[in-house]
């Protein structure tokens, strides 16, 4: 059987889910808080230049994988009208159901399901724009969930891939005592839970740098590849064109 990493641990590939799955249950009530006070609000400037990239337009459909609290398909279906379709999904059910009932508390009603990124149920050629926002890291086959966006995609059709990245070397020290050091004990604090807050930043160190992922997107359909670095290359926004 093969193995991969969860964190910095080697797992057997078939338990990496369930590793992912008790990390994502565990943080989903206090993800939203935890997100302003992990980037200090932040995420939320990052969010809203993924909304302007996406330049999305009334009737588009859109797919929002590892969609969570609904932040990016919120932001989506005010663009898309009531000629478009958001489509919010995750492989994690608490995240899911997290994120519907904030939505329905927004007054928005979405198609939402539980699904695998690397086995899409939709048909091939129907989104217009497929979005990620920090959910490739955890992903197993990363390859196959790069396929998997691109066979949904129409040919023009775009990925935006938000996710943690390498940060500048300046910064390398100060971003590794935060993230190893203050993170843990934040999440200790606020969630009850400092191992699942370890696991994240164990995660970000495992993910392609900007270079890597776009490389992995080019082999993996998508003909025009570039990655736009925030606070200095701690998040990377790549975009990927199906052509």
């Amino acid at each position: 059987m093969s193995s991969t990493h969860f964190g910095f641990r080697t797992v057997e590939e078939a338990e990496k889910a369930t590793h992912v799955k008790g990390v994502f249950d565990s943080v989903a009530p206090k993800y939203d808080v935890m997100n302003d006070l992990m980037s200090m609000g932040l995420h939320r400037v990052w969010k809203a230049y993924t909304v302007t990239v996406a330049n999305v337009r009334e009737g588009d459909k859109v797919l929002d994988i590892a969609g969570g609290t609904g932040d990016l398909a919120l932001a989506f279906a005010g663009k898309v009208g009531k000629s478009g379709q958001v489509v919010h999904t995750d492989i994690n059910e608490a995240m899911l159901l997290t994120g519907r009932n904030r939505l329905v508390d927004a007054g928005v009603v979405l198609p939402t399901l539980v699904c695998d990124a690397e086995k899409l149920p939709f048909p091939d050629n129907h989104f217009n724009l497929v979005t990620v926002a920090f959910g490739l890291r955890n992903m197993t086959h990363k390859d196959v969930a790069l396929a998997e966006m691109n066979r949904v995609l129409q040919p023009g059709g775009k990925l935006l891939v938000l996710e943690f990245s390498k940060v500048a070397k300046p910064l390398e020290k100060a971003y590794d005592w935060y993230s190893f050091k203050v993170l843990p004990k934040l999440g200790d604090w606020v969630a009850g839970d400092a191992s699942s807050y370890q696991y994240l930043a164990e995660s970000i160190r495992m993910h392609p740098s900007q270079e890597e992922l776009k490389s992995l997107m080019k082999a993996n359909g998508f003909g025009h590849v570039d990655y736009h670095n925030m606070t200095g290359g701690l998040v990377a926004l790549h975009v990927g064109i199906k052509c």
